[in-house]
């Protein structure tokens, strides 16, 4: 697949996933734009086909401001992927607004004006690719998770509406839900756990092990291969589509 002179731009782009999307986009010649809050963890993994832009995906002004300056930059946005993300588990009685509010803002509310500034650009081409990272959360409930489960619910229903709205047009917009994938949230996740449930980290970390049906953590290799299928040749018909990255979630 040859992406030279495609523009993607990745939100969450510094680690885990987001970054293995964006070094397998760059290595087909795609330029890559990837945002992260914090400038120097972008500076860190950037190179000649990837630039980095510290973005607070939260912030409206902000998210407008910094994807202008990307396609001045660089050209209209072909490949847009919100990926930027927390994975925060609360019980619902122990959750206030400030908790939700954030998950909100950061998981839907980001991706929500990701898509739209990104559109802008794209629209003016003959071809483009949205591909937002949800999770197996976004189609099943995940005991404990009712926030993210929640914020990851309303990005898959804002994707399929947008396939709708764009049925028969040269850009798609699909979803890809993955289990739980080895990347630094896990890492995280793993003392959260630990210290609400009082058990050990290995005890912690097996649980999410043994949530992924084939018992064991997803490589992010595989996400970004699914990444890669939807915008590769031949997926012109997958569209408004939830592809699972789960090890056998039915």
């Amino acid at each position: 697949m040859e992406l030279s002179g495609k523009h993607a731009f990745i939100t969450g782009g510094g680690t885990g996933i987001g970054l293995a999307i964006a070094q397998d986009l760059a290595s087909k010649g795609a330029h890559v734009t990837i945002t992260g809050r914090r400038q120097e963890v972008l500076d860190a993994v950037a190179g000649p086909n990837i630039t980095g832009v510290a973005m607070d995906v939260r912030d409206e002004d902000d998210v407008v401001a910094k994807i202008a300056a990307a396609v001045a930059a660089h050209g209209p946005i072909q490949i847009c992927i919100p990926n930027a993300g927390i994975a925060e588990g609360k019980a619902v009685h122990k959750t206030d607004m400030d908790f939700w509010r954030n998950m909100m803002a950061t998981n839907l509310d980001g991706a929500f004006l990701t898509i739209r500034e990104s559109l802008k650009s794209m629209r003016e081409t003959d071809w483009g690719r949205v591909i937002a990272i949800s999770s197996m959360a976004g189609l099943r409930g995940l005991p404990g998770a009712a926030a993210y489960s929640a914020s990851k619910h309303g990005m898959i229903g804002l994707i399929r509406s947008l396939a709708e709205d764009y049925m028969g047009q040269p850009y798609t917009f699909n979803a890809i839900c993955p289990g739980y994938v080895d990347t630094p949230i896990v890492t995280r996740n793993t003392a959260s756990i630990s210290e609400r449930a009082g058990i050990s980290e290995e005890k912690a970390r097996a649980i999410m092990v043994n949530s992924n049906p084939h018992k064991r953590l997803i490589d992010v290799s595989e996400v970004s291969a699914a990444a890669g299928w939807l915008i590769g040749p031949g997926s012109q018909s997958i569209n408004g589509q939830c592809i699972q990255v789960t090890g056998g979630h039915m």
